[in-house]
C-alpha cells in the first residue's frame, strides 16, 4: 500500500502539540532522505489525509519547518525541502 494512504497516528492527548508531532515526521522523512533536498513535500491535503488534522494545524506545522530552514513555501507551488547547502 503507498504510504500516502496510511494513516499517521498523532496524539491529542501528548502534551506536545499537534502541529509540532506533525512537523517532527515530516522533518524525520527529510532527515531520513525520504523527502531528498529540493523534492516536493506532499500538499497539505495529502498530509491532511494521511494524519486526519485540520489544515491549520498542519500549516503551522509546515511554517515551523520554513522557520528552520528545512523547507521552502512557493506560493502556487508548493513547498520544497531546502537544499542541505541553504539550511
Amino acid at each position: 500500500m503507498p504510504s500516502h494512504n496510511r494513516r499517521v497516528r498523532v496524539d491529542h492527548d501528548d502534551p506536545e502539540p499537534v502541529y509540532r508531532q506533525i512537523a517532527g515526521i515530516i522533518r524525520g522523512r527529510i532527515e531520513s532522505g525520504r523527502y531528498p533536498p529540493g523534492s516536493l513535500v506532499p500538499s497539505i491535503e495529502r498530509i491532511r489525509q494521511e494524519t486526519g488534522c485540520a489544515v491549520l494545524t498542519i500549516r503551522k506545522a509546515v511554517q515551523l519547518l520554513e522557520s528552520e530552514g528545512l523547507v521552502r513555501v512557493v506560493p502556487g507551488k508548493g513547498t520544497f525541502v531546502t537544499p542541505e547547502e541553504d539550511r
